[in-house]
């Protein structure tokens, strides 16, 4: 969790204290990087004040607000599949909760 937060706040400057961070909803990606493999934990998270500045690190040239489809459009494949699992997961979570309570 520690690496996660050190680069979205490297990439972004989003610190951890302007982030909802839910711990439990998460996705493990394996794929090999130059014939290396590699293993990217993602967790959920909501930014607490949607008009907080992000300061992009050099690293990026533009970030946009999406819906999960147009995020998914611009995700290799993996990422994209798991930004739709997560995204289920929420649709349901909050559909149980409506329908019972």
């Amino acid at each position: 969790m520690q690496t996660a937060l050190r680069e979205t706040e490297e990439e972004s400057g989003l610190k951890e204290s302007s982030l909802n961070i839910v711990k439990h909803v998460q996705k493990t990606l394996n794929y090999n990087v130059k014939g290396k493999p590699k293993t990217v934990i993602y967790w959920l998270a909501e930014l607490k004040d949607y008009d907080t500045p992000i300061q992009l690190s050099s690293e990026h040239q533009d970030f946009k607000w999406l819906t999960i489809e147009d995020a998914c459009r611009l995700l290799h494949g993996t990422t994209g599949q798991a930004l739709r699992e997560v995204d289920e997961e929420i649709r349901n979570t909050a559909k149980f909760y409506v329908d019972t309570y």
